[in-house]
């Protein structure tokens, strides 16, 4: 009896997660549509206009919780379309930082929220508490599955490349 309670458990935990996943891309093409930025793009945009001081690539692929490579690819793009630009430390000339172009602020300003607006409305309208407990029990399925140390890459193949 205990294991057929826990394959429903698994079950609908299992079917939550696709739901959401596929919700999020779903969302995430909507972006990429409206914007012409993926929601990573979106996101490291967001992280430096909101950042009180100046970023490192290194430090904004922790920020965000991506992979080093897979930042300075949505860096090279971001700075392709002039969203952003590098600029080396006058100190320390190895150092490079990220600074966002006026066009850059503007797109972050013009963005919707990085969720989907009715789930960022909802989720706003719930008591303080309710909002933690939800975070917190997100952040125990992350531990769980101990995904907290995996690239929340957007791409299914590691560096773009599909072996044919």
């Amino acid at each position: 009896m205990k294991q057929e309670i826990q394959e429903s458990y698994d079950l609908r935990i299992l079917r939550s997660l696709r739901r959401v996943i596929r919700a999020v891309d779903k969302y995430s093409r909507k972006l990429d549509t409206k914007l012409g930025l993926t929601t990573p793009q979106l996101l490291c945009l967001d992280t430096l206009a909101k950042s009180e001081m100046p970023l490192t690539l290194s430090a904004l692929a922790d920020t965000v919780n991506l992979g080093g490579s897979t930042v300075n690819g949505i860096i090279d793009r971001l700075e392709a379309k002039q969203y952003l630009v590098r600029r080396r430390s006058g100190t320390d000339r190895r150092q490079v930082f990220l600074e966002l172009t006026d066009a850059g602020r503007g797109i972050v300003n013009a963005a919707p929220s990085l969720l989907q607006d009715r789930f960022s409305s909802a989720l706003r309208e719930l008591p303080e508490t309710e909002q933690k407990t939800i975070t917190e029990v997100l952040e125990q399925v992350v531990r769980l599955m101990e995904a907290d140390t995996m690239d929340a890459s957007p791409n299914l193949f590691v560096n773009d490349k599909i072996d044919s």
